[in-house]
């Protein structure tokens, strides 16, 4: 490739981010930083059925917050513009009139009920479907009593006999197409408004798009757009055509399937870290040189090329995310977990709206701290926090089993005397509480601190049990003991 390479995420705005979308959009702009080219984002919004106003600007946000930075788009503008195909229609219209004009598409003016009909036919008598090709030769009085009739044509593509179409696909290498088996497709609607085929490479080639990366669900409709790319004499990009990523069922994944959260903003939400994300749908289909699997984005853009895209489905391991966020949260500074967590805190009803005070601000890191390394994301803390927000206590088998023993009465009567007394009921003030209790009655090790760990929270391992016992605070500890006792 001699130009400077120029890649483009073209989604449809009827949404937020998908994880599949997501991943054409990382590849694209790694692909585009290593090589130093241009990563554009643009809008294919023709389909005015499927629109959703906040579309684009929920594209955007799902991108921005993965960090992929794009050089061209709506909101930035660009040498190419416009940006959304419903801003480009007069563009699209001296195209059409092009391939009219040259006779590479015709106006159909077959009505749905005469399309239904046709298709009925075909499947009785047991043809191959597809359009007959009925107003492929029209003369001009057929043309004129349609015309009469107020009907309006669509366009159709005249898709040329007897033609094998090659594909280099730097995916899936060699691939060949029939023309028979294509048929004349329609390039516009009645209303003038372009098909995706047609305004795609329009697009394409007026924003000097060099390699079109996506879906493998697209890589039929790459005959059909070398057709056009030909009969319009332009130059045609290099394809890459990225395979499905499946289910842990190793099915295909659908956007009714719960078992995958399947957009950008839901990770957001749950409190996932973006790098981790990044990092884990990177690998969706991608390998990396060795048996390392934890990138910087930075690592990524330095590593990635197509020669290590597999041809095979990447299968969404859903346990495997939840591993590479943990281990990004373990090494995140705590105060960014803590922003993450606050949210969730909130809407569980454990922390009130508004600014933390010092006392408060202090014990809400002190809990996040003592769960920075079990959670998987940052919503897991409203779990994980339970303990300390519910009055009652609920005990687990092996704990109650632990509580039943002789000397766990002992034990707690003296652990409620020290706490009744303590002055300070920090976390430095534990350690000498606790020693307090095993001066007193002799019992040290498991005999105490599981003792006390038992009575309090319910189960017999957990966390720091001093930075445990300074969350559940002195009257809660207190309550608890006596309660047990």
């Amino acid at each position: 490739m001699n130009q400077p390479l120029r890649v483009r995420y073209a989604p449809s705005p009827t949404g937020h981010l998908h994880i599949g979308g997501a991943r054409t959009a990382l590849f694209d702009y790694l692909l585009a930083r290593r090589h130093g080219g241009a990563f554009v984002v643009r809008f294919e919004d023709t389909d005015q059925t499927r629109h959703k106003e906040s579309g684009i600007e929920d594209q955007l946000n799902g991108l921005r917050w993965l960090g992929l930075e794009w050089d061209e788009s709506v909101d930035i503008g660009g040498p190419f513009g416009p940006y959304r195909q419903m801003e480009r229609l007069d563009i699209y219209k001296t195209y059409l009139d092009k391939l009219l004009a040259s006779g590479h598409a015709y106006g159909c003016y077959c009505s749905e009920a005469d399309l239904e009909q046709e298709r009925a036919e075909q499947e009785a008598s047991g043809e191959m479907g597809g359009y007959s090709g009925k107003c492929r030769h029209l003369k001009p009085e057929q043309i004129a009593a349609y015309q009469a009739e107020g009907r309006v044509p669509a366009t159709r593509f005249r898709v040329p006999a007897d033609r094998i179409i090659a594909i280099e696909d730097k995916v899936r290498d060699h691939v060949e197409f029939d023309s028979n088996g294509i048929g004349d497709f329609i390039i516009a609607r009645p209303d003038g408004i372009p098909t995706y085929n047609f305004a795609v490479i329009v697009d394409d080639h007026l924003m000097q798009i060099n390699l079109v990366i996506r879906g493998e669900e697209h890589l039929s409709n790459t005959p059909r757009q070398i057709l056009m790319y030909e009969a319009l004499d332009m130059p045609i990009p290099e394809f890459a055509h990225l395979a499905l990523i499946l289910n842990p069922d190793r099915k295909k994944m659908s956007k009714r399937d719960e078992s995958i959260i399947q957009f950008i903003e839901q990770y957001r939400e749950l409190g996932y870290l973006p790098e981790a994300v990044v990092n884990f749908i990177a690998l969706l289909g991608w390998s990396p040189g060795g048996e390392e699997e934890m990138f910087t984005k930075e690592e990524l853009i330095a590593q990635f090329d197509l020669d290590r895209v597999s041809k095979s489905p990447a299968v969404f391991d859903m346990d495997k995310l939840n591993w590479m966020n943990n281990a990004y949260l373990k090494k995140a500074p705590l105060s960014r977990i803590v922003d993450l967590c606050l949210p969730h805190l909130r809407k569980a009803g454990y922390l009130q709206e508004g600014e933390l005070d010092a006392t408060t601000g202090a014990w809400v890191e002190a809990l996040v701290g003592l769960n920075q390394e079990r959670m998987r994301f940052a919503a897991e803390i409203v779990d994980l926090a339970a303990l300390f927000f519910k009055e009652d206590l609920v005990i687990d088998e092996e704990a109650a089993v632990v509580l039943k023993e002789e000397h766990v009465p002992v034990v707690l009567t003296s652990f409620l005397a020290q706490v009744e007394q303590a002055e300070a009921f920090t976390v430095e003030a534990m350690p000498a509480l606790l020693k307090a209790v095993q001066k007193e009655t002799g019992f040290k090790g498991k005999q105490l601190f599981m003792s006390v760990r038992s009575a309090l929270t319910g189960q017999v391992h957990g966390p720091d049990l001093n930075v445990s016992l300074f969350l559940l605070g002195k009257e809660k500890v207190a309550s608890r003991l006596r309660s047990l006792l």
